[in-house]
């Protein structure tokens, strides 16, 4: 099945130039184009994608704004944002709002093609030097949350869990590597939100990172 993308980005060379590249594989489907945050909003809301590859710096509503909408209403549909930003505070902004993927324009189209089907996967897709960013970034506005947790609080199993998380892993695959129903994994991950005070599988996935329990 094809994995539909709707590309939002105001720059109307740039949205041909990535469709014209997505387009050349056979498993890809460009579904819609957005000018515009709001746009890109109404056309997930209709066209219904797999993934949105959005721009930060747009006209109207932006980037962040939109991606917080779309996540809040359909958090099924997973979001690249495309950006020229090395910025910590674009970073860690983007991951508070929801974003699978976070990766800069000048890309290179196989890293871009890979990251697209691993986020539509259910997968994490952060270039490496920006994976770097967001880790200190996390580790500046979270010491003093995530001081009062400790590793020990986790069970063996979740331990097992948060792993497989940190490695961009979706559910499904987590519970055939566990041996375990989908619904047992939903759980695990219901326990380590709670007992690290995350809100998300890439904050998850950050402190299994900063406390060593998987490597970068």
């Amino acid at each position: 099945m094809a994995i539909k993308v709707v590309i939002a980005d105001d720059h109307a060379l740039l949205r041909e130039g990535l469709a014209k590249i997505l387009s050349l594989e056979s498993n890809f489907l460009i579904v819609g184009e957005a000018n515009c945050g709001d746009e890109a909003i109404a056309l997930t809301r209709t066209l219904k994608p797999d993934v949105v590859l959005m721009d930060i710096n747009m006209p109207g509503l932006n980037g962040i704004e939109a991606t917080k909408i779309i996540k809040e209403e359909m958090p099924q549909v997973g979001i690249i944002a495309l950006t020229i930003h090395e910025d910590e505070e674009y970073i860690f902004e983007l991951v508070r709002a929801g974003v699978s993927g976070y990766i800069l324009k000048d890309i290179q189209p196989e890293q871009l093609i890979k990251a697209i089907k691993d986020v539509a996967e259910g997968k994490t897709a952060i270039q490496p030097n920006i994976t770097a960013k967001l880790l200190g970034e996390f580790n500046r506005l979270s010491d003093r949350k995530t001081n009062m947790f400790s590793c020990d609080q986790l069970t063996a199993r979740e331990l097992e869990v948060i792993k497989l998380i940190a490695q961009g892993m979706p559910n499904k695959e987590i519970a055939s590597t566990l041996y375990i129903s989908e619904k047992t994994v939903k759980n695990h991950i219901t326990n380590i939100f709670r007992k690290l005070n995350v809100e998300d599988r890439t904050q998850a996935a950050l402190f299994a990172l900063k406390n060593k329990i998987v490597e970068l």
